[in-house]
């Protein structure tokens, strides 16, 4: 994270940990704010890599679950990094502009991706640098978002991944009421105090929230290698493509998608615990006798007490059993419907 910016959100009241602004001095509040109102977000729970090069295209299409080919710089795209057994190491949202890739994953994860990721470079024409110190991403949120920055920005994305670049910042749009902006920290100062004056700042863990009821999956350290793409559903939400050509685990994910079904699938749900669901906590339901039946993949803190999370289960005791966190006598998981469809 660029210290100048972290210099400036200390100047707007933030409360820094680990360099990402976790809130604005009135936690609850904000997250009341995430579910009712207009937020502004600094995302600096993420980093940026860029790859770049004649052959960077190619070099990441022949890697990633989605079709990279079919990125342009006005569509943004969901994507995973997998293993040869079809495990994901790494989800990303990446978008373009010109030749220059830019791949958004958490910032616990951009040094080991990085190192990985380099080490399919061999003799092609791609480079992968740590661009994160020289952008800041910012989210907007809300039911105001879209009149918000049509107040200092002539053009917005208008469809979900859609893509517009300005002179000074790019916007990427999330969903219905949700944008992400790309900027530099030269320029992000002057976009906080502009989109502020309508929108509450938050911190990250409000932004964390908004993507857990968007159903959008982050694999963070302590889930690699754990779930299938299918499993977070990354068929559902554009990160899969499943008529290009071999990629790390393309086998696994296809004959999974034309021979069978997943057994798990990715569910939202709420608990009321005293501690923070951690990513890769088991849960338990009795269809399984006892033994664990799926994982906790991301959580946050819920408006009105709680935490909300995205959970991988299996099928079968979500839609028969109650399922528990952590053991049969833990909380009690309640599901909540997501914002797609889960076949």
């Amino acid at each position: 994270m660029n210290q100048d910016w972290q210099n400036f959100l200390s100047t707007q009241s933030a409360q820094l940990q680990d360099g990402v602004a976790h809130d604005f001095g009135d936690a609850a509040a904000e997250r009341v704010a995430a579910r009712d109102g207009t937020v502004l977000c600094d995302l600096s729970q993420f980093g940026i890599l860029k790859v770049h090069g004649e052959e960077a295209q190619g070099f990441l299409h022949n890697l990633f679950s989605s079709d990279v080919t079919a990125l342009t710089p006005q569509k943004a795209e969901y994507s995973s990094f997998n293993t040869a057994k079809g495990r994901a190491l790494a989800t990303f949202l990446i978008w373009r502009t010109g030749t220059e890739f830019f791949l958004q994953l958490p910032q616990s994860l951009i040094a080991p991706m990085q190192k990985k990721l380099s080490m399919y470079v061999l003799r092609a024409k791609v480079k992968i640098e740590d661009a994160s110190d020289g952008i800041v991403c910012l989210g907007l949120s809300g039911a105001n978002a879209a009149t918000l920055l049509q107040q200092h920005f002539p053009a917005l994305p208008q469809a979900p991944l859609d893509v517009v670049p300005h002179d000074d910042a790019g916007l990427i749009r999330l969903g219905a009421d949700r944008f992400q902006i790309v900027t530099t920290p030269q320029h992000a100062a002057a976009l906080w105090q502009k989109l502020g004056a309508g929108a509450r700042p938050v911190g990250s863990p409000c932004s964390d929230l908004l993507d857990i009821r968007a159903g959008v999956p982050w694999i963070l350290p302590q889930t690699q290698e754990a779930f299938v793409p299918q499993m977070v559903n990354l068929d559902l939400t554009g990160a899969v493509n499943f008529k290009k050509g071999c990629y790390p685990g393309q086998e696994v994910v296809a004959r999974m998608h034309y021979l069978g079904k997943p057994k798990r699938r990715m569910y939202l749900a709420h608990v009321f615990s005293e501690s923070a669901p951690q990513p890769g906590a088991e849960l338990f339901s009795m269809e399984l006798e006892g033994q664990g039946c799926g994982q906790v993949v991301n959580s946050a803190p819920a408006p009105g007490g709680g935490y909300d999370l995205l959970a991988v289960v299996q099928i079968a005791s979500h839609d028969a059993f109650p399922v528990h966190l952590g053991a049969l006598t833990g909380a009690r998981l309640q599901f909540q419907p997501l914002p797609y469809p889960i076949p």
